[in-house]
């Protein structure tokens, strides 16, 4: 009977382990693309064989596992490999890809560097605050692709005890280290946001609730920072003076996706976004302190005056 589960273990074991070796070639074929722009698929191999002997492991395929990968890749994660047969090069079709995938290989790339050796754990240095909520995230989006009520109890941090919540669930938000779940309340019909580190027994039922079509979540976002949603408000142009080096960072890693830059030279960097100054933005830049300047508009500048001398006075 031992036996018997070890050689079934030992079968599960490789066979998991031969997955994970064809997500990661998946992974390095598309990083390769990305990088290189354009690769023939001698450039490929070779790229494979030298990450082969770097992880440990075999990544070498043929011309017709490639182009069964090309053909997974496209249907696991919405990415097109197009083939240039005059050019003889492969390449990404950037007109059809997801905007998530940037994030997705981003910490697919972490959890590589974790996994190729356990000893590579040493030199890594992670965060010590972990998302919370993620439990969550799973049946939430479930519920959102499916179109179904929800119920959840939920507590406010200015609440001793929790409330009951049904919603309609439609969008998932991530910002600084948390998660955020967008829904229409079921009573107000008014468009809520609930932290799912708040949340707790999560149910989801089998009633359906139709298409929301007044809700666009790119067109709610492309002006916000944070999970802030003026109702209300119009966005306004901002226009902020970094110093030289904070510069850097912030041409390097943009604040919002509508930064422009207007002025860059040794003595600053100048730039405009046209944004909601939420207070999530605002402390954002309160968190740059004395490397950023606020020129416009005034009364965003006065009330950055007033922030700082409400912090002054707290010593």
């Amino acid at each position: 009977m031992f036996c018997r589960i070890s050689v079934v273990s030992l079968q599960k074991n490789k066979k998991i382990m031969a997955q994970r070796d064809v997500i990661t070639r998946h992974h390095l074929i598309i990083k390769k693309l990305r990088t290189a722009r354009r690769v023939s698929y001698d450039e490929i191999a070779d790229y494979l064989a030298r990450e082969s002997e770097y992880q440990g492991c075999d990544f070498n395929i043929s011309q017709r596992t490639f182009q069964r990968d090309v053909l997974d890749i496209d249907s696991i994660y919405g990415i097109s490999i197009k083939y240039n047969f005059s050019g003889k090069y492969y390449y990404i079709d950037e007109e059809f890809e997801p905007k998530f995938n940037d994030r997705f290989f981003e910490a697919f790339d972490v959890y590589n560097a974790l996994k190729i050796n356990e000893q590579n754990q040493q030199y890594i240095y992670l965060e010590k605050r972990h998302a919370k909520g993620t439990e969550h995230l799973y049946g939430l989006l479930h519920a959102i692709k499916n179109r179904l009520e929800i119920a959840f109890s939920y507590q406010k941090y200015y609440r001793e005890e929790p409330e009951q919540r049904k919603v309609n669930p439609l969008a998932l938000k991530e910002f600084k280290y948390r998660w955020y779940l967008l829904a229409r309340d079921k009573y107000g019909n008014s468009l809520k946001i609930y932290a799912l580190d708040r949340m707790a027994e999560l149910e989801i039922s089998k009633n359906f609730f139709p298409e929301d079509k007044e809700f666009d979540m790119d067109k709610i976002q492309k002006h916000c920072f944070g999970i802030i949603m003026p109702s209300d408000e119009k966005p306004q142009k901002v226009v902020l003076s970094f110093d030289p080096f904070q510069g850097k960072y912030i041409k390097s890693l943009p604040l919002h996706e509508t930064q422009k830059i207007l002025i860059d030279n040794e003595k600053e960097l100048r730039i405009s976004l046209n944004i909601y100054p939420t207070h999530d933005f605002k402390m954002e830049l309160l968190s740059h302190g004395e490397s950023v300047k606020v020129i416009e508009p005034e009364w965003f500048a006065k009330d950055m005056k007033e922030s700082y001398r409400g912090a002054l006075g707290r010593y």
